[in-house]
């Protein structure tokens, strides 16, 4: 395809471009569909569409802005939303066949804000069955595949979404973490994801894995797509300002962040922390305590969790389906993860004191631990490898070999990214660059609970300083 003068741009450069009529919303729209057109075969990232809707929204909004009335500060700016949240006239699947053919009668909350501020919901985006892992190599749907190599995989759970950001689908696209699922496919696919305070957006209407974990986040390009974002769904409508960087204090925890992760990985991330400190940051090397805990404490929690929250879901939301139903087509490798770990009776089933101890005793210290932490050091920010990999091969899930050990596939993909979630922190993952073999390395930054805004301020600072990838060489 011909390069739309338009979709290559971030968000807020779209969004521009529609209120001085350099663009209509019936316009852009078709460009991104054109886009999806041409690249979406190689990377399995939209999995369905609404096309006739979607056109008919368009002319809508071009129509409210002849009349000076525009819908909002997303008026017209095409957006996929990942299959796990409900979307009123667009089959909900939640990546599993037994739900093949459920159009919801209501949008999620999340949605519904997104809409009322003039997206467009452009489609679904592919995802790991049923959210529950980190490849989204869905065997029911097909694997998406990680735009900046296709061998390779995107990231889970929410691989689609950030597949169809990174490959220039769209500039800004709704995910959802529950252990990561935001920032592990924004890392591995060289985009910017934030995942936002447990709690600071709405997240009725999404498939749960833990309402102490889950929450709704977008992908994009840019930190500031991300920042408008966060001004439209939490209603926190002051501009976010970058922060100044000369004196931010930046904590990093060797010990446990950086412990055995990959060569090039950490070549990247060092060269990014000298980078900042050339700017005026101030690197604070300081452990965080009691990390070695957080994994078992987050397993305990989501894996009790599961079950329950899905059958409440599926309840609440009008499926077609209860758990059981759901249950017995759910393909063979997420089917054998449930029947060990998830389900009632099963071999290693969470016994309800483990788990109450996890819940009430050891993530609430955990919570006060890291809360300390960040006030005793005067921490503004904790940087750290979004994972200890790269984007490894789909269909290798066993462990993954690193600077000669073998590790795990999971300790590999989702260490790092625990701790944030578990402990409810927002976490904004960017870019900082490409191994010797194309592939996108990124770190995160945490800042404590409930300093999103700061966060994202920091993130537009950090982002001026190590800028942003090339774009994938796949471009259709």
């Amino acid at each position: 395809m011909a390069q739309a003068p338009h979709i290559f741009t971030s968000a807020r450069t779209q969004l521009d471009q529609l209120a001085l009529g350099q663009v209509s919303a019936a316009e852009l729209l078709e460009e991104h569909i054109e886009r999806s057109g041409a690249v979406n075969p190689a990377i399995n990232a939209v999995v369905r569409t609404n096309l006739e809707e979607a056109r008919g929204r368009a002319l809508e909004l071009d129509r409210l802005l002849a009349s000076g009335i525009p819908a909002g500060p997303l008026h017209g700016l095409p957006i996929p939303v990942k299959d796990s949240v409900n979307t009123a006239g667009i089959e909900t699947t939640v990546g599993t066949r037994a739900l093949r053919g459920w159009v919801p009668a209501r949008d999620a909350t999340t949605i519904a804000r997104l809409k009322a501020a003039g997206a467009i919901v452009l489609g679904k985006t592919n995802i790991h069955e049923l959210s529950f892992g980190w490849t989204s190599n869905n065997l029911e749907f097909g694997a998406v595949r990680n735009p900046y190599d296709p061998s390779r995989i995107p990231g889970g759970s929410s691989g689609g979404t950030a597949a169809a950001v990174a490959a220039r689908m769209a500039p800004l696209g709704v995910a959802e973490d529950t252990q990561g699922s935001i920032r592990v496919p924004a890392a591995l696919c060289g985009i910017t994801g934030f995942r936002p305070t447990t709690g600071r957006y709405p997240t009725d209407g999404t498939a749960p894995i833990t309402a102490l974990f889950d929450q709704i986040g977008p992908h994009a390009r840019c930190v500031a797509d991300l920042a408008l974002f966060d001004t439209v769904v939490s209603g926190e409508g002051a501009p976010i300002e970058p922060a100044t960087l000369s004196g931010l204090r930046i904590g990093i925890d060797r010990n446990f962040f950086f412990a055995g992760i990959d060569a090039e990985v950490a070549a990247l991330v060092e060269a990014a922390l000298a980078r900042l400190a050339a700017a005026g940051a101030v690197i604070v090397e300081v452990p965080v305590p009691g990390l070695g805990r957080v994994v078992s404490v987050a397993m305990a929690i989501q894996v009790h969790d599961v079950v329950p929250a899905l059958e409440r879901y599926l309840a609440d939301s009008g499926a077609p389906v209860d758990f059981e139903a759901m249950f017995a087509g759910v393909s063979a490798d997420v089917a054998d993860v449930f029947a060990q770990v998830a389900l009632r009776g099963a071999p290693a089933a969470i016994a309800e004191d483990v788990y109450a101890a996890a819940r009430d005793t050891a993530r609430p210290a955990l919570q006060q631990a890291m809360a300390d932490w960040f006030a005793d050091h005067r921490i503004d920010a904790m940087l750290l490898p979004a994972t200890m990999v790269a984007a490894t091969p789909i269909g290798d899930e066993g462990n993954v070999d690193i600077g000669g050990t073998a590790v795990p596939f999971a300790t590999a993909i989702a260490r790092n990214i625990t701790p944030g979630s578990t402990l409810g922190l927002p976490g904004l993952v960017l870019p900082c660059g490409l191994t010797a073999g194309g592939l996108p390395v990124a770190i995160e930054l945490d800042g404590p609970a409930g300093g999103d805004r700061r966060l994202l301020a920091i993130g537009l600072a950090v982002e001026k300083v190590l800028g942003p990838l090339p774009p994938p060489a796949h471009r259709g």
